[in-house]
């Protein structure tokens, strides 16, 4: 084995690309292994894991994702203040009413580290409710399939 060097991304070298993900009609689990993927950037070849190699994510649509079986009655997301009694709770369906592009971004956090590079990944991710979204400068591309 001489001669074979293992490859390790530097972060200068790292070039960012953009990608738009319209979530109307898919699940939410699915989307979000997904979106935490590249934002991870464990699609690329040169995937270093102390490296944030991971690409930009726009998600569009976000108030028509889907949920399966009983999820917008059962599943709750919880927040609590610190204080004796402070747990607050609400189901999937509350918040995707009020707040569609905040349970897409709570869910996606679940699945990214919760280092200082965790945040980091977090930051590349933009989600909007509507179809409009206001990074039409960086050129993203559409992203259909997830199929790598």
């Amino acid at each position: 084995m001489i001669g074979t060097r293992t490859f390790v991304a530097k972060r200068e070298e790292v070039e960012r690309k953009w990608y738009v993900v319209d979530a109307s009609g898919k699940h939410l689990g699915r989307l979000a292994v997904q979106i935490a993927r590249i934002l991870t950037g464990k699609h690329r070849p040169t995937y270093t894991p102390h490296v944030d190699t991971g690409d930009f994510v726009i998600v569009v649509n976000a108030d028509r994702v889907g949920l399966t079986g009983k999820k917008t009655e059962q599943s709750k997301l919880y927040r609590y203040s610190g204080y004796p009694g402070g747990l607050r709770s609400s189901t999937y369906g509350e918040v995707l009413k009020k707040r569609p592009a905040h349970l897409i971004e709570r869910v996606i956090w679940g699945m990214l580290p919760k280092t200082k590079l965790g945040r980091a990944m977090y930051k590349k991710l933009k989600v909007y409710s509507g179809s409009s979204h206001p990074h039409a400068s960086q050129t993203p591309e559409a992203v259909d399939s997830f199929q790598w």
